[in-house]
């Protein structure tokens, strides 16, 4: 644990884990020193449209989906982050229309990305090191230093818009994902181990797979398979909670193409044997294991001081 709060940064990258590749030494740099697995969300509606994926896998990343959207459809006054976590002062960046009024009524300063630069209206646009220093001073760090006071103590970046059709969108995540790899590039540059701004920055990277209705391909799948346990070994293996909500199973639990997830800072979060940004590499070496993803912005919260500790 830190001995001050730290300054939390999020870059999600919306159904771009497909498009993961090998030669994004960044992302793999980034593994090799974090906290790495798996954050499991439940199935899709299957008349849900794209844009409504979008929104609802974030409100689930939120834990604030079921004050969304109640039992008959209707929606619901939602407590604001600031509300929930100790007044928490949270930035919401995102190109998608309907994702900036769900951030918004949830408490967030909504932003788009030509807000941080004027006249660029695209991500792809902004180079990816300008764009890192804009992030950072949101967060109050600037010129490798950490400022007394910050705008925010979260900075949420969602890529991936979910607007396009289905062949734009392909090609536009792949162009992002090459982004994203660049941003973390830029991140790790400045934010070296034992730098200043390195024990206080939390960063996540988030990649989720995007439309799934199917559980297609059993090599997405976080269950360990009869082949993948040893007879000496698999009693030792732990049983996970995710499973679980409290003392209740949960209903729905979609246990293939979950959200990978990084998380490092320095001297803070426990590296494990991960080496390359990968499915296979996280369920096989990966610290973090799985957790539901309506765990994930509790604990961010906890290490910027604004949530007590939950679970072990």
């Amino acid at each position: 644990m830190a001995d001050k709060p730290s300054r939390a940064l999020v870059l999600y990258g919306d159904g771009m884990a497909r498009f993961i590749e090998p030669s994004q030494t960044h992302l793999n740099s980034l593994a090799s020193r974090a906290s790495c697995g798996f954050l499991t969300l439940p199935n899709a509606p299957s008349s849900e449209s794209e844009d409504e994926r979008v929104v609802r896998e974030f409100a689930v990343l939120l834990d604030a989906y079921e004050s969304y959207i109640d039992k008959s459809g209707n929606t619901t006054r939602m407590p604001t982050i600031s509300e929930r976590f100790m007044g928490m002062k949270a930035s919401l960046i995102t190109n998608n229309t309907s994702l900036k009024s769900f951030g918004a009524k949830l408490g967030f300063s909504v932003l788009q990305f030509d807000d941080l630069i004027e006249n660029k209206n695209s991500l792809v646009e902004l180079p990816a090191n300008v764009v890192v220093a804009e992030l950072l001073r949101l967060l109050g760090f600037k010129e490798g230093k950490t400022l007394n006071t910050s705008d925010y103590d979260l900075v949420f970046v969602h890529i991936g818009d979910g607007e396009r059709v289905i062949g734009e969108r392909n090609k536009a995540n792949a162009n992002d994902m090459e982004y994203v790899n660049a941003l973390v590039g830029g991140i790790l540059q400045i934010a070296q181990p034992g730098s200043e701004i390195s024990s206080r920055l939390h960063l996540s990277l988030l990649m989720s797979f995007g439309d799934v209705f199917v559980d297609n391909d059993p090599n997405l799948s976080v269950l360990i398979t009869k082949d993948e346990k040893t007879s000496d070994l698999s009693i030792l293996f732990p049983r996970q909670s995710y499973t679980m909500r409290g003392e209740n199973p949960r209903k729905d639990v979609r246990h293939h193409c979950p959200i990978l997830i990084a998380q490092w800072q320095y001297a803070v979060t426990r590296k494990d044997m991960v080496e390359a940004f990968s499915f296979r590499d996280f369920k096989e070496h990966g610290g973090n294991l799985v957790i539901p993803a309506d765990r994930f912005l509790h604990e961010v919260a906890f290490k910027v001081w604004k949530a007590p500790k939950y679970g072990a």
